[in-house]
């Protein structure tokens, strides 16, 4: 029967003990004691040894490591790295080779521990992923049923101040909405977006990538510009991250206008957006668009028959929704807790739905937003991608 009452260091010394009383063997302590005899006769060598603190637990760490990193290999890439604080290892490694070839480098991942041990690569915070939605193949063939809208990007006039133009095109049409200046702010775009809702209409979708501040990495994708899309029954479309071939006719539309009006670029900011205003009438009404069957994107679009409204109205949700208003700090209260939907839906309401397998679906203007599970946590999804055109299908061999 093993004895553990005790810490392990009394029972060391009551096991000798007991074993110079002379009254129990070796067989009968190493039972008594839950040891076994190698363990016993290990501790037996340490104490006939004369170590007065024989009873302690060593440390197994091996006194030598033979694959240890040299201790000027070490000094040499302390040096670099406080020459180069933003060198990361594989950097270090690299410049190291070029300026001391016969030095010993280790891997780039030992020049990464030796880089954490000495405090110089600071742990960052592990953030959760949304859980992806898959991808849709969008596009249009109608007029208006999805726009394409981004920055081209800013550069400055010759007298120095940049320009940052927004320019929105019609996907079935190729036709350029707006080619503006615009601050690439959500007040700028929604001022500039204003006026084009107000003077041709609303499209039924608008094509973005996912930056600011078209999207963001919240729940959804969603940003404060993309909410008020919603809520005007614009659905925002994401083409996938670094997948500007996704938003391929718009792009191409902007190596034209780059090519016609920024090549040298114009003295002054209004002599610039004189510039976009002509080359936009030129690229809709007179130029042929090969894609087209030579024709102009001005003889195929017509303005959208739907008409910026007066007011907004809150989104409505079904009676199978409980409805929460989402906080000035982005949270719903939900079951007695505060939990984070995303500062994008402040002050909105958005409707949860209990599933069959548990949880609740988090939604708003009929986008999903996330889930909530069992134990009260939000787990945000990323929107949908919005691809051009469907990947293609692997070939199959006839046999």
């Amino acid at each position: 029967m093993a004895f553990r009452e005790s810490s392990p260091v009394e029972e060391r010394i009551a096991l000798f003990n007991a074993y110079e009383s002379g009254a129990f063997t070796v067989v009968d302590l190493c039972e008594r004691y839950d040891i076994s005899r190698e363990t016993f006769y290990v501790w037996k060598r340490r104490r006939d040894a004369g170590d007065a603190r024989w009873f302690d637990e060593k440390s197994r760490t091996p006194g030598h490591c033979p694959h240890a990193t040299p201790s000027e290999t070490v000094a040499a890439i302390l040096a670099l790295r406080q020459r180069f604080p933003r060198f990361g290892p594989k950097k270090i490694r690299a410049r190291l080779a070029l300026d001391q070839p016969g030095l010993i480098l280790p891997a780039a991942s030992t020049i990464g521990d030796i880089l954490k041990r000495e405090g110089l690569i600071e742990k960052r915070p592990r953030r959760r992923r949304s859980i992806a939605q898959g991808e849709i193949v969008a596009g249009s063939d109608v007029p208006n049923g999805e726009w394409a809208i981004d920055f081209k990007g800013w550069f400055r006039t010759r007298d120095g101040e940049r320009v940052d133009p927004l320019t929105v095109s019609d996907t079935a049409s190729r036709y350029l909405v707006a080619a503006r200046i615009t601050p690439p702010t959500h007040d700028g775009v929604k001022a500039a977006m204003e006026r084009v809702f107000n003077e041709v209409g609303l499209p039924d979708a608008i094509r973005s990538d996912n930056g600011a501040p078209f999207g963001s990495i919240g729940a959804g994708g969603l940003s404060r510009l993309s909410v008020w899309f919603l809520k005007l029954g614009i659905e925002p479309r994401y083409i996938p991250p670094a997948s500007p071939q996704d938003n391929g006719r718009h792009e191409r539309m902007h190596r034209t206008m780059k090519d016609e009006t920024a090549r040298p670029p114009a003295r002054f900011r209004h002599e610039q957006q004189y510039r976009f205003n002509v080359f936009r009438r030129l690229y809709n009404e007179e130029r042929p668009h090969e894609a087209l069957d030579q024709v102009t994107p001005a003889s195929l679009w017509t303005p959208s028959k739907r008409t910026m409204p007066r007011t907004l109205d809150e989104p409505w949700y079904d009676a199978d929704h409980q409805v929460r208003r989402v906080r000035p700090d982005g949270t719903i209260k939900w079951r007695g807790e505060h939990v984070f939907i995303g500062e994008a839906l402040v002050r909105e309401p958005v409707g949860l739905a209990e599933q069959e397998r548990g949880g609740y679906i988090v939604r708003f203007c009929g986008r999903d937003l996330g889930m909530i599970d069992f134990a009260g946590r939000f787990h945000r999804f990323a929107p949908p991608r919005a691809r051009l055109r469907s990947a293609p299908k692997p070939a199959i061999d006839e046999q």
